[in-house]
Order: structure tokens, then C-alpha cells, then sequence
């Protein structure tokens, strides 16, 4: 094989890597934007504990579809698209619920509390999506922190639930979101 074939070779198969890394950071930038916009409605009032439960419920299961797609290195054009879906029906309901008659108390201890863990979320998959882009992580290791942000996600929902998120409950969520930080740590730094 020619020296002018390997390299071709060679480039191809970094110039894939680098499409996969951007493809799957994109959608994991997206999260990062949801994430932003519940806190945000939160922070104003347009959202209320209750809400941004089922809306964190569903941010869940958006990441757990990324965490499918991306476990194998290939997101898929039917994979992309099933993401694609799943993160516009979500931005549909962010909108829905932060425009409807409902409204929270943003400086009620339990939406306090939640604005917290929503931040956290967001600042959680900034760290995920920028070790994408740059290459500290691979499709695998994302998926696996993916499925722990989905496991955060989905701790929070159950938390605000009923409307209210006590001090047992964030003690809980905090702890579950430490072990995520340290294993983002990890996978960026291995």
C-alpha cells in the first residue's frame, strides 16, 4: 500500500472521528441550552417545582437516547433523527410550560433548591459536551456519562414530583450529582 493511500486512510479516519465528536457534542450543547432555560424559568417564575420536574423527567429520556446513540462511536442518520425529535418535543413543552397560567414562587426554598440542581445539570453537561469537542472523551465514555446525567434527571423529577423538593431529597440528588462530577472528572482525565 502507497504511502499517499495510508495517509489518505489515516486522515479519513480522524476526519470521522472529529464529525462523530462534533455530531455528538452538538447534541449534547442542546441539553446544555434545555437545561438553561429550565433554570431560567425557574428563576422567574414561569416555571414552578411540578413543571420543571416533568420537564426534567423528559430530559431524561433524551438522554438516555443519547446515551444508545452514542455508545457505539456512530450516531446514526435514524439515530440523529430520533434525538433530533426528542429535543424538539422537549423545547415544545420548555415553551409551553413557561407560557402557560401556571406560576412558581422563585424564592420559595423548594424552587430554590431546584434552581440549584438544574444548575448543576447545566454546568454537568458543559463539561461533557466541551471534552467532546475537544477529545477527552470518546462516544463510549459519553454514553456512560449520559446515562449518569439521565439518572440525575430522572432523581430530580421524582424529587419534584409533588411540587416541593425537601432538604432530604436535594441532600440526595447532590450526592448523586458528586459521584457524576467525579466520573466526568475521570473519563476526561484517563
Amino acid at each position: 500500500m502507497s504511502n499517499a493511500i495510508k495517509l489518505g486512510l489515516i486522515i479519513g479516519v480522524f476526519s470521522s472521528g472529529a464529525a462523530f465528536a462534533a455530531d455528538g457534542a452538538g447534541t449534547v450543547q442542546r441539553d446544555v441550552n434545555q437545561q438553561q432555560r429550565i433554570e431560567s424559568g425557574l428563576q422567574s417564575g414561569a416555571l414552578n417545582t411540578r413543571e420543571a420536574a416533568r420537564l426534567e423527567h423528559q430530559e431524561a429520556a433524551v438522554d438516555h437516547l443519547q446515551a444508545k446513540a452514542l455508545k457505539d462511536g456512530d450516531v446514526t442518520p435514524a439515530e440523529r433523527a430520533r434525538l433530533t425529535a426528542a429535543q424538539n418535543q422537549v423545547s415544545r413543552d420548555i415553551f409551553h410550560e413557561k407560557h402557560d397560567a401556571q406560576t412558581g414562587n422563585p424564592d420559595s426554598a423548594s424552587s430554590q433548591r431546584m434552581q440549584a440542581d438544574v444548575q448543576r445539570n447545566v454546568n454537568q453537561e458543559a463539561r461533557i459536551e466541551q471534552g467532546l469537542r475537544s477529545g477527552s472523551l470518546d462516544g463510549k465514555e459519553a454514553a456512560h456519562l449520559e446515562r449518569g446525567q439521565a439518572h440525575v434527571d430522572r432523581k430530580e423529577a421524582r424529587a419534584g414530583a409533588d411540587g416541593r423538593v425537601g432538604p432530604y431529597e436535594q441532600h440526595s440528588i447532590q450526592r448523586t450529582e458528586s459521584r457524576q462530577s467525579r466520573n466526568i472528572f475521570r473519563k476526561k482525565h484517563n
